[in-house]
């Protein structure tokens, strides 16, 4: 018996059917009117009806339960409602098709009430919207017994689960990740995009039609820098290189947390190869595990607090670093404004590594300044969260370079792999 849906794909649409059916998981970051809700409501539709194993179970889940209704509901009836057979159960959001496969419509609202079933196949629709605790406490034990699929879809709203599952897909073979901006679809003609730009904020923009990771944080301080080095591809892998020493960009807390970043520099690149932070650990720690990175060290650089005497032994930092075999540069000390710039200046000469750098990078995606609604205006003054020490180690790293601090120097005097705190 030959089924025919009512559905006609656009092209984009049709090659996304086809790659993901090779594949078990899917991110797909999509445009404000791509169509990704008819796309996943079709995908479903002949999936259930493709399933060779008895009752199969499908499911199209939105953030809230009044959302799926909203948003596919009228979708699943138009395009499953010309097969002979079918019924539908208003009550239940449900669509019952006459292989046995039943296609639901779930709220992320309430996740435990959805423990306890089995799924062959899930599209889950603006997963940034969605508790975190959905996917890996309930829909993916749901998937297991029958080896399911799911689809991520939705557009970009920061650093969050999205954000960690595109990551994820990228550099994992069994995840299809595929990117649609308006730009380059073409879906949208190019003077209502025109007429969208000038009624929304830049950021807005870049977040809902662009699909921006990083634009939607209001006050970002290096979103547009980190964003233009991805496009260009500086955020990959970038291993280690004996050839070069290794310099490493300090802020250190003490009952805080401590950054660290490892950089190397390669003519006027910098390839920033590594990241390290942790928090309520003594510097011993911070030796040992400088140790186990196992690099040759030039250069380390920490902030001129570093020169502060403590209280109870009477010794700055500095001189404990030395005692214990690590001998700190200070950083020259410039206004906030200016380490920023500086830092801004020096990211189109910056090579990342992607998985090691993962939480730094994060960070500085996050370092923003707090919008002030009265005066309609962002503070001078970043606000002080998690990302605040890696953005301020990075803004160290940006001032030492600019001063020569870490290309061309010669040894260290005593180096820190010849002392291991802990070997007693």
């Amino acid at each position: 018996m030959q089924i025919v849906i009512p559905y006609s794909p656009r092209p984009l649409q049709a090659r996304l059917h086809g790659e993901m059916m090779r594949k078990r998981w899917g991110v797909i970051v999509c445009h404000r009117r791509f169509g990704k809700t008819v796309w996943a409501i079709n995908h479903i539709l002949r999936a259930a009806f493709m399933c060779q194993l008895s009752s199969p179970r499908f499911a199209y889940m939105a953030p809230t339960y009044r959302q799926a209704k909203n948003v596919a509901w009228d979708y699943l009836k138009q395009f499953a409602g010309a097969v002979p057979g079918v019924k539908f159960h208003e009550t239940e959001l449900r669509c019952d098709l006459p292989n046995g496969a039943r296609i639901s419509l779930l709220g992320a609202e309430n996740p435990d009430s959805l423990r306890g079933i089995y799924l062959d196949g899930c599209v889950m629709d603006e997963v940034a919207d969605m508790p975190e605790s959905v996917f890996p406490e309930v829909i993916r034990p749901a998937l297991s017994d029958r080896g399911g699929w799911c689809i991520f879809v939705g557009t970009p709203k920061g650093q969050n689960m999205f954000y960690e599952l595109y990551e994820q897909a990228c550099s994992e073979d069994e995840w299809l990740a595929a990117v649609y901006r308006a730009s380059e679809t073409g879906i949208l003609p190019p003077d209502e995009l025109e007429a969208a730009r000038r009624m929304m904020s830049p950021d807005q923009y870049a977040q809902e039609f662009e699909c921006s990771w990083s634009a939607n944080i209001p006050g970002a301080i290096y979103g547009k820098e980190l964003e233009e080095a991805t496009a260009a591809g500086r955020v990959t892998k970038v291993p280690y290189d004996p050839v070069y020493r290794v310099d490493t960009w300090w802020d250190l807390g003490v009952g805080d947390s401590t950054a660290i970043w490892f950089t190397q520099t390669v003519g006027r690149a910098v390839h920033v190869i590594d990241f390290y932070e942790a928090r309520g650990e003594g510097l011993p720690h911070y030796c040992k595990v400088l140790n186990e990175r196992g690099y040759l060290y030039g250069s380390h650089n920490a902030p001129h607090d570093i020169e502060v005497r403590e209280l109870g032994s009477g010794k700055s930092r500095r001189e404990v670093a030395w005692e214990l075999g690590l001998n700190f540069r200070v950083v020259p000390r410039l206004p906030l404004e200016d380490g920023i710039h500086a830092a801004q200046m020096l990211i189109p000469r910056l090579w990342f590594d992607r998985d090691l750098c993962k939480t730094g990078l994060d960070a500085l995606r996050q370092y923003h300044r707090a919008y002030n609604e009265r005066t309609r205006s962002f503070r001078a003054t970043p606000v002080h969260d998690w990302s605040s020490h890696a953005a301020d180690a990075f803004r160290y790293l940006a001032v030492g370079l600019r001063e020569g601090g870490g290309v061309g120097k010669a040894p260290q005097v005593r180096a820190i792999m010849d002392y291991d705190p802990f070997a007693a």
